[in-house]
């Protein structure tokens, strides 16, 4: 399979899946309906692949296809009853004598060939296509089995002697019939985010043109529209706030569930939901370019990529058709040899054919594989291939960039120190008064501290700017200056002898250091750092605990990188790195044996992130396109890394279950099938071979789907 995707195809190829033919992509990957794996296909036009609201073309088969299968099981149901009422098996096994009537000997002929052209019909079809994209399979299988029993059955017809194989023929269509819609029901569940992604837009919107509020289709919204969003209305489009203030609930991007404030200049994203207030949003981008859209892309080429185990059960599921056939094959030769009857070797040679399908093994990774990327959708990261996630189990080493990972990459008031008789908010309050006036991020970071502490703000009188040196104007009376050392020392401000050593072991730090002057006296000063993030100390602690060492990379001092690493109980940092060095630390842990996860901004980022044997970018809600990542974060939070590594571990664990037992059913099923206990009096006829075979496969995608039900 692995030569499969890298095949050289002519101008129009595209790829199909031999079920639901549809279904066209421009390259290999599983069927969104059966989850199948696609073929080659040169004879089909390529369909657009663009996106309504972010929905697949063929999504508009899928209720078709799917009630179309259980509208054949049911017919094939109905009509195989009285096949198998009026069969040898019936009377000699079950004891059931049925009435006879005129021709009643012809009714398995006939509803059995009805069964075999209208039910069996849409097997044989998939496995022509199968062939045709010289890619045998699971319905090549089924195929053969089938037209092997009703062959044989017809030859026993035309002959006038010998037992048909017609209740046997019926009961297996039947059978995969039922089997294959458990299968399509199961992975259309799993397969479902990009559908349900597309719900999340609205069909319409409220647009402010020439001060009119109209009504238009979400298809009109243009690039700098205005567009009014109502309490409870789901925002259409990715935009700023330029009127009003509201919450927005965005959980169903980030995966956190509490409302995020939204006020003037916040930016929102399309397909969130609005609280209790009005917003009046520019549009920023629309269509292709929002951010919903690049999640859906991620999402789908997350889905059509493969893992090494994906790979590895496709070659498995390739090599079982054949030596499903060889097997099938001899053991008819052996029976026959053996004069056990032509009747016997080729139930044999069917049983063996329908006990070998491929079904569990064909589903047994991919479904785990569909079921792990809408996880990790709904927890706030996005898988750009499967490879990144099936390498986070294996990580022993996380490499941090300090500056808007770690931390937020904004000014905090981190620390305050009182003049004689004055108190914190009082300090903090004279600060901002003045500062409000600033758009130094010095001033914002007071501002900030401010509201954070609800902290009432005067109007400052006569307010200037000091260029150089800080700020100054009239509160409450008083000339309140703010500013640094230079500002200080320029006013002749005397600071206590006991707080000087203080400042000087924080300016080391990396720390600023801010004096809030009444004239010339001393009133207080503020520090101020890059503001360390509360879940970064979890994110560290949990991933210890997890056995996986942590590290950090920054281009600040070494004073600052130290401060950081142990506030956070980091393990081992890099301090003044350039962003074209950062790369060379990553091959540095990587030479001590280590497997390591960079996680950066995927910005300047990006050679450390391609050269880290896990890329995560994260804080990807302004631009999800990051290409030098294998896993973007939509949010900045690191203790997404931790939920990473858990899905990928639970990942690999479902894969392995699911190919243990779908591989381990085939090895001990195809021998009873074939008949190698039959002189112990067990053999499997080709009816039970096909229960064994769903139940086999109902039992995979029951464990795939459990994995739903674990946390991150």
């Amino acid at each position: 399979m692995e030569n499969h995707e890298k095949m050289k195809m002519g101008e129009g190829t595209i790829f199909t899946c031999p079920m639901h033919p549809e279904i066209q992509e421009e390259k290999p990957g599983m069927c969104p309906e059966c989850g199948m794996a696609l073929v080659p296909s040169q004879k089909i036009k390529v369909k657009s692949q663009k996106f309504t609201h972010g929905e697949r073309e063929a999504d508009r088969h899928a209720g078709h296809s799917t009630a179309a299968f259980l509208k054949k099981f049911w017919v094939s149901l109905i009509l195989s009853v009285p096949v198998v009422l009026y069969s040898e098996f019936a009377k000699m096994t079950l004891k059931i004598q049925m009435p006879e009537f005129p021709g009643s000997g012809y009714l398995p002929v006939i509803l059995g060939s009805i069964v075999f052209f209208y039910g069996g019909k849409v097997f044989i079809q998939s496995a022509i296509r199968e062939i045709r994209g010289k890619m045998p399979g699971m319905m090549t299988l089924i195929a053969l089995a089938i037209v092997a029993a009703y062959g044989f059955s017809i030859f026993v017809v035309l002959r006038g002697a010998g037992e048909t194989l017609f209740w046997e023929l019926t009961t297996l269509i039947t059978i995969m019939l039922l089997g294959h819609w458990i299968e399509m029901r199961a992975v259309q569940g799993a397969q479902g985010a990009l559908k349900e992604l597309s719900k999340l837009l609205p069909d319409s919107a409220e647009v402010i043109r020439n001060n009119k509020t109209e009504t238009i289709d979400l298809q009109e919204i243009k690039e700098g529209d205005i567009v009014f969003v109502r309490p409870g209305g789901r925002i259409p489009a990715d935009g700023a706030v330029i009127e009003g203030q509201s919450e927005v609930n965005e959980s169903m991007i980030t995966g956190e569930s509490a409302l995020v404030a939204k006020k003037i200049n916040s930016e929102v994203i399309a397909g969130t939901v609005n609280a209790d207030g009005s917003l009046k949003i520019k549009v920023t981008k629309i269509g292709d370019h929002t951010f919903l859209a690049g999640v859906m892309r991620l999402v789908r080429e997350a889905q059509a990529s493969k893992s090494k185990l994906q790979i590895l059960s496709d070659r498995a599921a390739y090599f079982l058709t054949i030596i499903a056939v060889a097997a099938g094959g001899l053991s008819f030769i052996l029976w026959l040899l053996a004069k056990s009857g032509f009747d016997f070797a080729v139930e044999r040679l069917v049983a063996v054919l329908v006990i070998a399908c491929p079904h569990a093994l064909g589903l047994a990774v991919p479904l785990v594989a569909s079921i792990s990327t809408t996880m990790a959708a709904k927890n706030g990261f996005l898988i750009r291939n499967r490879l990144s996630l099936e390498a986070a189990r294996n990580i022993d080493g996380v490499l941090f960039d300090k500056t808007g990972t770690l931390t937020k990459g904004e000014y905090g008031v981190s620390k305050i120190w009182l003049g004689v008789g004055r108190g914190e908010e009082e300090i903090i309050s004279l600060a901002a008064a003045v500062d409000a006036h600033s758009e130094h991020s010095i001033s914002r970071a007071i501002l900030a501290e401010a509201d954070k502490r609800k902290i009432k703000i005067e109007e400052a009188k006569n307010f200037r700017r000091l260029p150089g040196r800080g700020v100054t104007g009239e509160v409450g009376g008083l000339q309140i200056s703010v500013g640094g050392q230079t500002l200080a020392e320029e006013n002749g401000v005397v600071v206590p002898k006991n707080l000087e050593e203080e400042f000087r072991a924080e300016a080391e730090k990396g720390k600023t250091i801010i004096y809030i002057l009444e004239g010339r006296n001393f009133f207080g000063a503020l520090a101020f750092s890059d503001i360390i993030r509360d879940e970064s100390r979890e994110a560290i602690a949990d991933l210890k605990s997890m056995g996986v060492k942590v590290a950090m990379i920054t281009g600040d001092a070494e004073k600052v990188a130290e401060w950081v690493a142990k506030d956070l109980g980091i393990d081992e940092y890099f301090a003044r790195v350039l962003p074209g060095e950062k790369s060379e630390k990553v091959k540095l842990l990587q030479s001590k044996g280590m497997k390591v996860a960079m996680v950066g901004d995927g910005i300047n980022d990006a050679p450390a992130l391609v050269q880290a044997d896990l890329g995560v970018a994260i804080g990807a809600g302004t631009n999800v396109a990051i290409e030098s990542a294998g896993i973007i974060l939509v949010r900045n939070d690191p203790r997404d890394i931790v939920k990473i590594i858990r899905l990928s571990r639970l990942t690999y664990r479902k894969m392995l279950q699911n190919l243990f037992w779908a591989t381990g059913y085939n090895v001990v099923a195809i021998p009873l099938a074939a008949g190698v206990l039959w002189n112990q009096g067990i053999t499997l006829a080709p009816a039970f071979a096909a229960v064994l075979m769903s139940l086999s496969t109902i039992i995979v995608s029951i464990n795939a789907v459990l994995l739903r039900k674990r946390t991150l």
